[in-house]
């Protein structure tokens, strides 16, 4: 890396925050290149600094915002940013390391552990390897072979999660996809988002495909290529999810031998 200064964007909902946050990275050879109120003005802005060949270094981002969290932004770009993430709440910590986040800074954000995340960035700028980050403290992830009580009207299931095909997001909820005993399809809805899904699930054995699926990796029988640049992912049953292009090349490396 040059001797410029790292280039950030400050992604939050709260004015006041993004304005704190830019106060305290002045302390330090960054500047901030851009700011965002929410995962669409985000979007948009990391789109317009790809295209004039002056992407960022790093996004600071926050968790949760209106309409689209900050997990969702990077669900939906092709190439997702170097990210630090920054949040009130410890509970996405084990979901933010999953998808490879520098740093999970907690509100209001300490300043010796701003200037460790900076030197993370720094170091990764550099095509150096980025010191350890913090171990994220949260419970064991669930596999196959955990069980969960599913309610379905006046019906409760005993569910082992290896049992379920697929997750599908049914607006603030999420659906999901399993045999019953008697072999007949069961389609309950649980109180949970996917995101609330994801961070707990194992994801050695579940894939998040797009916004709105959740895939069962044991009952993926082939995958096929797909006009978006994804892939179609076959499942045993006849039915298809398509992984986005992003999700594809993690999905395949997954798989392969």
């Amino acid at each position: 890396m040059s001797d410029r200064p790292l280039r950030a964007v400050v992604v939050d909902d709260e004015r006041l925050a993004r304005r704190e946050l830019a106060a305290l990275l002045a302390a330090h050879p960054v500047e901030v290149v851009g700011e965002a109120a929410d995962a669409d003005q985000a979007e948009a802005l990391l789109a317009r600094l790809a295209a004039a060949g002056t992407p960022p270094d790093v996004v600071f981002l926050d968790v949760q915002m209106p309409e689209r969290t900050g997990f969702d932004l990077l669900d939906g770009l092709e190439a997702a940013p170097d990210v630090v993430f920054v949040t009130a709440y410890d509970e996405h910590a084990l979901r933010a390391f999953r998808v490879s986040a520098l740093d999970y800074l907690l509100k209001p954000v300490d300043p010796d552990r701003l200037a460790e995340a900076v030197a993370r960035v720094a170091a990764r700028a550099a095509g150096q390897p980025a010191p350890p980050g913090p171990a994220a403290d949260a419970p064991a992830p669930l596999g196959p072979s955990d069980r969960v009580f599913v309610k379905d009207g006046d019906r409760m299931h005993l569910v082992r999660l290896g049992s379920v095909r697929r997750f599908e997001s049914a607006g603030n909820y999420t659906r999901l996809h399993f045999d019953g005993p008697d072999g007949r399809p069961v389609r309950p809805v649980v109180l949970r988002s996917m995101s609330a899904l994801e961070e707990r699930l194992d994801p050695a054995h579940f894939a998040r495909a797009s916004r709105a699926e959740i895939v069962g990796l044991a009952w993926v029988v082939g995958l096929d290529d797909a006009a978006s640049g994804g892939i179609t992912a076959r499942l045993d049953d006849g039915s298809t999810v398509e992984f986005s292009r992003r999700r594809a090349a993690a999905l395949r490396d997954r798989l392969s031998l």
